[in-house]
C-alpha cells in the first residue's frame, strides 16, 4: 500500500461513554448520519442516538434518541424497504430493531423487539443484519445461534444451534442470503448454510494459539465479492483470514504466529476488523488469493490498515482503547471511531 498524505483527524469529546459507532446507510446523497450507542454511568442508562454529520470541519449534531432497557452489546445498521435500520442488542439479552422514517431518516420512528431471555440466556455477543434488512443473526456466549426474521410489524425467530454452553460464540457476519460465519474462543470459526441442516458446514480451530492464552475472535468481516474468505480479528493483536477453499490453512496477517516477516501494528485485543475499500492494494498480481487491505482497531489505541506481506499503515494512535470503528460505504475515505475516553474521532483520508 503506497503511503499517501496522513488523514485529517477530528476528535469530538462527548458527555457519555461511547459503546459503539456506525454510519447509517443514506437514503440520499444529502444524508450523512451516524448512529452512536452511548452509556451514561451517572444515571446508569443507555441509548442509541442518531447524529447528522457535517464535514469541513467535522461536526456531529444530535437528531434523535432511543432509550435502551439495557446497555448495548452490539450495534449494526442496514437498510430495509427504503428505510434505514438499526439493530441494537443488549447485555440483558434483548434485541431491538429500530426503523428510521423514510422522509426523515434521522428520526427513529418505530421499534420491534425480542425481550430478554428469549434469544439468549445472557448477553448477546454480536448481531449482524443481512443486506436488505430481511434477517438478523444473533450469537451469544451461551452457545446459541438464532436467526431473526424482520417483518413489518413483528419479529419472529428460530434457533439454528444450541450448544448448551459447551461452545461460546462471540462474533457473526452474513456472507450471502443463505450463509453466515461465526467466531468464538480458541480462534475458532464456523461456516453456516441455511440450505443444509445439522449445524455448521465447515469449522476451523486456530491451532497456533498457546494453550496458556486461548485466543478469542472478536470481529468478523466478509468481502461482498469474495464470500469464500472470512476475515477475523481477536486476541494478542491477531488478524487472520480463513479461506473455505483451504479450510485448515489460516492466512495470518498480524499477531501470534504470524512470523517475523509480519509486523503487527498492535499486541492487544483487536476489537474490530473491516475490509478497507478505500485502501488500494499494492498486490496487483495473483489477486484472487491475496487478502485485500484490512482496517483494525485495538485495545491499545491503534487504528491501522494491514495488508498481507506489507508494512501496516498506522492511521491513529490514541492513549486509550479504540473500541469500534466504521468505514462509510458511500464515502470510504471517512472513518468514525469510538474512543475509550468519552470521545469520537472522525478521520478523513485524502
Amino acid at each position: 500500500m503506497p503511503i499517501s498524505e496522513p488523514p485529517q483527524i477530528h476528535r469530538l469529546p462527548q458527555s457519555k461513554y461511547i459503546d459503539s459507532v456506525r454510519w447509517l446507510p443514506p437514503l440520499s446523497a444529502l444524508d450523512r448520519l451516524a448512529v452512536i450507542a452511548v452509556f451514561d454511568s451517572d444515571s446508569d442508562s443507555s441509548s442509541v442516538e442518531t447524529h447528522s454529520f457535517t464535514p469541513n470541519p467535522a461536526t456531529l449534531t444530535p437528531q434523535s434518541q432511543w432509550v435502551s432497557p439495557s446497555r448495548i452489546s452490539s450495534l449494526k445498521t442496514s437498510q430495509s424497504h427504503h428505510k434505514p435500520l438499526v439493530a441494537a442488542a443488549t447485555f440483558s439479552g434483548s434485541l431491538h430493531i429500530l426503523y428510521g422514517d423514510s422522509m426523515d431518516p434521522a428520526y427513529l420512528q418505530s421499534e420491534l423487539s425480542v425481550p430478554e431471555k428469549e434469544l439468549h440466556e445472557g448477553p448477546i455477543s454480536c448481531v449482524d443484519v443481512m443486506d436488505g434488512g430481511s434477517e438478523c443473526v444473533s450469537v451469544g456466549e451461551d452457545g446459541r445461534v438464532n436467526l431473526v426474521s424482520l417483518g413489518d410489524s413483528e419479529l419472529s425467530y428460530r434457533r439454528v444451534f444450541d450448544s448448551s454452553g459447551l461452545v461460546s460464540f462471540t462474533a457473526a457476519k452474513w456472507a450471502s442470503p443463505s450463509e453466515f460465519a461465526t467466531g468464538g474462543y480458541g480462534f475458532s470459526l464456523q461456516w453456516w448454510d441455511q440450505r443444509k441442516s445439522g449445524g455448521a458446514v465447515s469449522q476451523f480451530k486456530g491451532g497456533w494459539s498457546q494453550p496458556s492464552t486461548p485466543g478469542i475472535v472478536h470481529s468478523i468481516d466478509i468481502h461482498p465479492s469474495r464470500k469464500h474468505t472470512c476475515l477475523a480479528g481477536g486476541s494478542l493483536g491477531t488478524v487472520f483470514a480463513w479461506d473455505l477453499r483451504w479450510p485448515q490453512q489460516p492466512i495470518l496477517l498480524s499477531g501470534v504466529g504470524a512470523g517475523e516477516a509480519t509486523h503487527s501494528p498492535c499486541e492487544s485485543e483487536v476489537w474490530e476488523v473491516q475490509y478497507d475499500h478505500y485502501a488500494k492494494s499494492s498486490n496487483v498480481g495473483n489477486v484472487s488469493s491475496r487478502i485485500l487491505p484490512t482496517m483494525i482497531c485495538s485495545e491499545d489505541g491503534i487504528l491501522a490498515v494491514v495488508e498481507q506481506g506489507e508494512e501496516p499503515i498506522e492511521l491513529l494512535a490514541e492513549p486509550c482503547a479504540i473500541n469500534s470503528f466504521d468505514i462509510d460505504r458511500q464515502y470510504p475515505s471517512d472513518v468514525i471511531c469510538s474512543l475509550e475516553w468519552e470521545s469520537i474521532a472522525i478521520l478523513t483520508r485524502p
